[in-house]
Formats: structure tokens, sequence, C-alpha cells
């Protein structure tokens, strides 16, 4: 099963076993919708979260104290694919751009997304060629543009 992650553990929050999450969602609300996750390999019951400004509060069932939540630091907070919310026309998880082929607008296979990056700027799609080669491109028409579970890309835009 495909999981996808929503968040990472920042570290702990005080001494009660709360973790301060790096959000990968839209909100606390995306995460606050679902009442388990996988974090550490293991499945853990969520029994509350909070905005924390830049940050998610949360606290897991079996999480205690802050050795607890420390030793989860660095670890996704992770779903199965399958419980996200479904999507609208023109919509897509990031997640479901890994793997993707890439081709050319006559359909020749140019490589795969390896990667989907945002670093504040819009989306860049990592791609890789045939030949191992990697190239991060603008994930906007008309450079790149999904249809029909493939990437259709100019070929210029390759490094």
């Amino acid at each position: 099963m495909k999981r996808v992650a929503l968040a990472a553990v920042a570290g702990a929050h005080g001494v009660k076993g709360e973790l301060r999450l790096k959000l990968f969602a839209e909100s606390v609300a995306s995460l606050a919708r679902h009442s388990h996750f996988h974090v550490g390999g293991r499945e853990l019951a969520l029994i509350d979260i909070k905005d924390g400004g830049k940050t998610a509060i949360a606290r897991f069932a079996g999480i205690d104290d802050r050795s607890a939540a420390e030793a989860l630091r660095g670890q996704l907070v992770e779903i199965e694919r399958d419980r996200l919310p479904p999507l609208e026309e023109g919509e897509y998880y990031h997640a479901d751009l890994v793997g993707l082929p890439c081709v050319d607008d006559s359909g020749q296979v140019l490589g795969k997304v390896v990667a989907d990056e945002n670093f504040g700027a819009g989306d860049l799609l990592e791609v890789e060629r045939p030949d191992g080669r990697r190239s991060l491109i603008p994930f906007r028409d008309p450079i790149a543009r999904l249809e029909d579970d493939r990437i259709i890309l100019d070929p210029e835009f390759l490094a």
C-alpha cells in the first residue's frame, strides 16, 4: 500500500510526549481529519493536534514523555494513499506525480518523475532521464503538464 507523508517530526514539545510537526499538508486541519498515522514504523492513534505557529503540535497514544517524542525526531508522519480525500478535476496529490513517465508532445519518452519539490516559487519536477542525468523542470504549462497519467514536457528545459 502506498503511503503519503503529511508531516515530519521536528522534535519534542514540552515534557509530556507532544511532538512538533513540520507540515507538508496545507494546514493542521489536513492532519486533524485523520485518526491514525504511520510514524517511525508504528501505527499511532492521534489524540490531539493544534496549530503551533509555523509547526503543528500533536499528541499520539503511547508517546508519553519527552524521550519517546525525541526518539521520533526526523520520522515521517504518513497515511495510506487511499485515505486521502477524493480530488476534483484537474487536481493532483504531489505523491501521485512521482514515478510518472515524462514524454514530449510526440510521445517520445524523455524520462520519469523522481521527485516533486516546492521551494516557494512553484512546483518543480525532478526528472530522471534514461541515461541517469536529472533535471529540475518547472511544473507549469507550457513547460510541463499532467495529461493521462503522464507528464508532457518541453525537452528544451532538460539540462
